[in-house]
């Protein structure tokens, strides 16, 4: 079981963050292609709005502050009440850079920085709410988290968003067997540099400074959202797969499916053996979920 080429035409999309930005070229390109959409989001711009207005009852907004774990709890019950159906594709857009009121540099918080929990705990844990939803429906699902190259790098200047992004990145590879056993495919987009309000309206001026934006050094919105789609849709990106999309290089492929010590370790002896004690408990959840009795073996 791989869920292989799933062409989003006629399918339901969940996208959080999807008022704005990447998120929001996504659902246009979306809505092109005749998917129905759910956006999850604080606000909307009025182009969002528009689109919706516009959809012919294709589009639906719900408001949504990621941080949340109820908000997000509340997303399957929202996509019913929309589209009377479970989610089939599920994009973990929203997220913040470093913003000065949850940073590592500043520490203003007082429990927790609340970052962390809008681009690290909101992926994972809408991750396994999608899984819930369409193992409960018996359906294979595609989930997409909207990471960064900063998933792979470092910077001094934003280590808190570097840290955010590198655990979501660990979080998909770790995912990849969701894909062979359970119908369940999790992949990240990493952009680079994107010309979007972060970098390119007058609040972000002494952001841009800092990091030495300039629009030679961008791709476009429409740009990530292209490649977004093709992760989506394509087999050629299985379970666990990072896909760069930067000036220059729109589709560099980071990582397959198994990562270099997998794939080693798959040829030797005890392999298999490895693999299914380690994936029987996660398998009997999966199962449970599903409402199957019989315990799936290696794929």
């Amino acid at each position: 079981m791989v869920v292989g080429d799933l062409q989003l035409k006629g399918k339901i999309a969940v996208v959080t963050g999807g008022g704005s930005g990447i998120n929001l070229a996504f659902v246009r390109l979306a809505l092109k292609v005749e998917a129905k959409v759910l956006i999850a989001d604080l606000k909307l711009l009025p182009e969002a709005e528009t689109l919706i207005e516009s959809s012919n009852g294709n589009a639906a907004f719900m408001k949504c502050d990621v941080s949340k774990w109820s908000d997000l709890e509340a997303i399957p019950s929202e996509v019913s009440k929309a589209f009377d159906s479970v989610a089939d594709v599920w994009i973990a857009g929203a997220g913040v850079f470093e913003p000065r009121w949850s940073s590592f540099l500043y520490d203003t918080e007082d429990d927790h920085y609340k970052a962390l929990q809008i681009n690290t705990e909101h992926p994972i844990k809408l991750t396994r709410i999608a899984m819930r939803s369409c193992l409960g429906a018996n359906k294979p699902c595609v989930v997409l988290i909207v990471a960064s190259m900063a998933s792979i790098t470092g910077s001094y200047g934003a280590p808190l968003y570097c840290a955010s992004k590198h655990a979501v990145a660990g979080f998909a590879k770790s995912m990849a067997q969701a894909d062979v056993d359970e119908d369940c495919k999790i992949v990240c987009v990493c952009p680079g540099v994107v010309a979007t309000p972060l970098w390119t309206s007058d609040a972000a001026k002494d952001v841009a400074k800092q990091y030495g934006y300039n629009d030679e050094m961008s791709i476009t919105p429409e740009e990530v959202a292209e490649a977004m789609m093709e992760m989506v849709q394509s087999g050629e990106y299985p379970g666990g797969s990072l896909l760069e999309v930067s000036k220059g290089n729109l589709r560099g492929q980071l990582e397959s499916m198994q990562s270099s010590a997998q794939a080693m370790a798959s040829n030797s002896a005890g392999y298999q053996t490895w693999l299914e004690n380690n994936s029987a408990p996660i398998r009997e959840v999966w199962n449970k979920e599903r409402g199957v009795t019989a315990t799936i073996g290696v794929h």
